[in-house]
């Protein structure tokens, strides 16, 4: 297939293929002019230079002429060479091969007959000439045989050999992956969650992005997977893997699982993988909650208790700072009270002291046995 590559992002490469004509306008070009010399009937020394010259042009021109092609693993690559004999030259008179970008002969036509003495040992027996269209067919494709390739063509008269046409063709090799497939790496439950692999092998070039969509009936969630890469030393063709690991849904029982693999050539789907929370995980589940739920009203009721506790307890020690103040007031009325008492008694004794000093002294003298109190 010859197609031209346009990459474009959005999500995955997408790819526009168009047809590369710049041989044609080549060859075209040499056809016209050899026909209008044709036409003037010019003399033979002539037209030997002008065709000297328009050979040396398609030499020229020709490295200009550069086609894509495109061929699947394992499968048959058609490398074109798009050369227009319009002068309707004998095969017999011509040589055509084609080489590889390090000169390696894949195949050669040497006037009219095949010559596999000069074809690389790596291509003998895998390629073949289409005459009709001019296109040589490479067969079991290898990743190893992408690259330049050149279609050469040479005209032997008795002039000696004059180059008349080539052109370049690049060739690109790639390989479908597998159909991704999940598997999970441990029982699904509520508690371990979900926890699986996607797999997808024997593909070229590598894949671009992997991803996995978790569906509910009440929501649908992207997630990323991050891949591992792993290429086989002999073929050259890729393996990739990706894990996810999340937890189970918290809205329902029931997940559908799509795992996507992105590549050059566009999307693989997996086959969806359904998953069902056992009844038992969903009694454990629902135990959790509960148990979650009375523990939190458990702890609502402790801070409650020992905030009146806090609040009682400082209640009390305001009341008991009062008490104390009261206490010490108290006290300190009663020991003044008791001073302010004595500081009046005592003069009260000192009176009746005196008033008896007085009486004594007033008893007659005589009446000495006579005691007044």
């Amino acid at each position: 297939m010859i197609i031209a590559e346009e990459a474009s992002w959005k999500g995955c490469y997408s790819y526009a293929r168009t047809q590369s004509s710049a041989a044609r306008r080549t060859s075209g070009l040499i056809s016209r002019t050899w026909d209008t010399a044709e036409a003037a009937k010019m003399d033979p020394r002539c037209i030997m230079g002008l065709r000297i010259t328009l050979f040396v042009m398609a030499f020229l021109l020709s490295d200009a002429a550069s086609l894509k092609s495109q061929a699947s693993f394992n499968e048959t690559a058609h490398l074109p060479c798009q050369f227009i004999n319009s002068q309707n030259i004998s095969l017999g008179e011509l040589i055509i091969f084609w080489q590889d970008q390090q000169k390696l002969v894949l195949y050669e036509l040497y006037l009219g007959n095949e010559k596999p003495d000069n074809v690389a040992a790596k291509y003998l027996g895998r390629t073949s000439f289409d005459q009709d269209n001019w296109t040589m067919q490479l067969h079991n494709v290898q990743i190893k045989d992408k690259g330049s390739y050149q279609c050469i063509v040479h005209h032997k008269g008795p002039q000696g050999i004059v180059h008349l046409y080539q052109m370049t063709s690049e060739l690109s090799v790639f390989a479908n992956f597998s159909e991704p497939e999940i598997r999970p790496l441990s029982n699904i439950t509520g508690d371990s969650g979900i926890n699986l692999t996607c797999s997808s092998s024997q593909g070229h070039p590598p894949p671009l992005r992997i991803y996995f969509v978790l569906e509910t009936q009440n929501s649908t969630v992207e997630h990323d997977g991050v891949m591992v890469i792993s290429q086989d030393n002999e073929t050259e063709l890729y393996n990739v893997s990706a894990s996810l690991s999340v937890p189970f849904p918290d809205d329902t029982s029931n997940v559908t699982i799509t795992c996507f693999v992105c590549t050059a050539s566009g999307t693989l789907k997996s086959p969806p993988f359904n998953t069902v929370l056992p009844t038992d995980s969903l009694a454990r589940k629902d135990q959790t909650y509960l148990a979650a739920f009375g523990l939190l009203i458990i702890s609502s009721i402790i801070f409650v208790v020992v905030l009146c506790l806090k609040k009682q307890k400082r209640r009390r020690r305001q009341q008991h700072q009062q008490t104390a103040g009261s206490s010490e007031e108290t006290i300190k009325m009663e020991s003044e009270e008791t001073k302010e008492r004595v500081e009046i008694h005592e003069p009260e004794q000192n009176d009746e002291e005196i008033q008896c000093i007085v009486h004594y002294s007033k008893t007659p003298s005589g009446n000495h046995n006579a005691t007044h109190f």
